[in-house]
């Protein structure tokens, strides 16, 4: 698994557990230190020294999560890559989960729901419900795939990397991944946890947008005019659609 990390200090070796958790324990954990200046490899080094199942990568130069995503996937030694970024959790049973399914029913890539947190770790009482089944054309028209669930068979498909935008890199991620399985397995119940940041990197909406064109103008290579028409459909899917997937947690 792939774990990007910048200035990640209050929130890495929290993160890190939650894969040490882990029911399944045949995993690798690369960790990608983005040029942090914060102490986060000093706490990745300490927790590399007690569980050699961790591999520090350190940036001299920040590069974003994309490219550090990348440099940990040319890496990763395993058959199954999966991502964790360095403020978010998994529960103890993720992995295990997932690889049943996807080994059970000859599946390629696979999802979950997943809930919601502030960065105090209160829990927001919201959960992201995933869809069954999502097919590329489905994923086409929003990320439906959150990065911290997603875990995709690299000896089936192949190694697939992070396009070279600066953001919605891991959607176009996924849609590489999804294309070639032909679909992807949602599993409905929440088996990681998205801690929901002040300041994010994703809270500028008209910056967004930008990046959703460059999806399928740069990514999926389609015309400016066929990208266009993708856009809509991604509004339209962004703000009426895909906010049913937002529900409270019973």
């Amino acid at each position: 698994m792939i774990m990007p990390a910048h200035n990640a200090a209050g929130f890495i070796a929290e993160s890190i557990r939650s894969v040490q958790q882990q029911t399944y324990f045949n995993w690798e954990l690369l960790v990608i230190d983005d040029a942090s200046r914060d102490g986060t490899s000093q706490i990745v080094e300490q927790l590399e020294a007690e569980d050699p199942r961790i591999k520090l990568h350190i940036l001299p130069t920040n590069q974003g999560a994309g490219f550090s995503r990348n440099i940990g996937i040319k890496a990763a030694t395993g058959k199954y890559i999966s991502f964790l970024d360095a403020d978010d959790l998994w529960k103890p049973h993720k992995l295990e989960r997932q690889l049943r399914v996807m080994q059970q029913e000859n599946v390629q890539v696979c999802f979950s729901s997943y809930e919601l947190i502030d960065e105090e770790r209160n829990h927001l009482q919201k959960k992201i419900k995933a869809l069954k089944f999502l097919p590329f054309k489905k994923l086409k028209k929003a990320n439906y795939i959150g990065n911290l669930t997603g875990l995709y068979n690299a000896s089936k498909l192949g190694k697939i990397y992070c396009p070279l935008i600066r953001k919605r890199q891991d959607w176009g991620l996924w849609l590489q991944a999804v294309e070639k399985a032909g679909f992807a397995k949602g599993i409905q119940e929440p088996l990681a946890v998205y801690r929901v940041r002040r300041n994010s990197i994703s809270g500028n909406k008209m910056e967004m947008l930008q990046y959703n064109y460059l999806v399928y103008r740069e990514v999926l290579e389609y015309s400016a005019p066929k990208s266009l028409f993708w856009m809509g459909l991604f509004l339209w899917e962004q703000l009426l659609v895909k906010p049913r997937q937002k529900v409270d947690l019973k």
